[in-house]
Formats: structure tokens, C-alpha cells, sequence
């Protein structure tokens, strides 16, 4: 299956019809900026409502280093997403030392790997909330 810029491309075209169901999963894409170019850049993520946000993990499969996603909404916290056809600007944070455990198991449900993730890295992978912006 799909995963990188082809996956991008299908799920833009499509509203999400080719590339939201991925691999027993469901996937949001992400725009965030560029901390240093400036450039728009989009990642397919896995995902999972909450309330009336959205999670996503910074897991890089388990790399020492944050995802280059994760750190351009760190330095512009104002992202895009889309979910399927609807499109929506939205401001990410981190999870909070209080929130995190009950996202990160309500992560871990649809995707078992990011305990494994976890285990290959010294650093704490974060869940991302997604907070629309009205």
C-alpha cells in the first residue's frame, strides 16, 4: 500500500477515497511549514479523534530524531489538515505530561508498533494534538 508523496497526491485527488483506510489503519494528511524554507509540506499520519480534535505520533518509527513534521509545527504551530474531503486549519500541541497516557494507549489500539517505536528510542515519542481552528 501507499505510504510518502504518492500517498499525498492519491488522498488530495480523491477526497481521501484512495489513501484514509491504510493498512487496517486510517490516515489524516498534515501541512505544516517549514521552519526554514518557509515551504508548505504534507505527511501522511495515522489518526484518531478525540473529542473534537485530533491525534497523531511523532514516532519516526522509533528514530533518535523527532520527525522533520514535528519539528516545523514546533516552530509554527498553525497547521492544515485534511480527513478525507474536509479540510480544516488547526493549531497542534503537544500532549500534555497528563493527557498522554490515555492518547497514547488510544494510539497504540490501532497501532500496536508505537510501543515497539518506543522502545527502539532514548527520547519520549509525543502524541500531537490537532485543535481545529474555527
Amino acid at each position: 500500500m501507499l505510504f510518502g508523496k504518492e500517498h499525498v497526491q492519491r488522498y488530495q485527488e480523491t477526497d481521501g477515497a484512495e489513501g484514509h483506510e491504510w493498512n487496517g489503519t486510517t490516515t489524516l494528511l498534515l501541512t505544516t511549514t517549514g521552519r526554514k524554507s518557509g515551504k508548505k509540506y504534507t505527511t501522511p499520519l495515522i489518526y484518531q479523534r478525540h473529542g473534537d480534535s485530533f491525534l497523531v505520533v511523532a514516532s519516526k518509527g522509533g528514530d533518535p530524531r523527532h520527525p522533520e513534521w514535528y519539528l516545523n509545527l514546533q516552530a509554527d504551530p498553525e497547521v492544515e489538515v485534511q480527513v478525507k474531503d474536509e479540510k480544516f486549519r488547526a493549531r497542534a500541541h503537544t500532549a500534555l505530561p497528563e493527557e498522554k497516557p490515555e492518547m497514547w494507549r488510544m494510539m497504540t489500539r490501532v497501532w500496536p508498533d508505537y510501543d515497539t517505536y518506543q522502545t527502539k528510542t532514548d527520547r519520549e515519542i509525543p502524541v500531537v494534538v490537532l485543535e481545529r481552528l474555527s
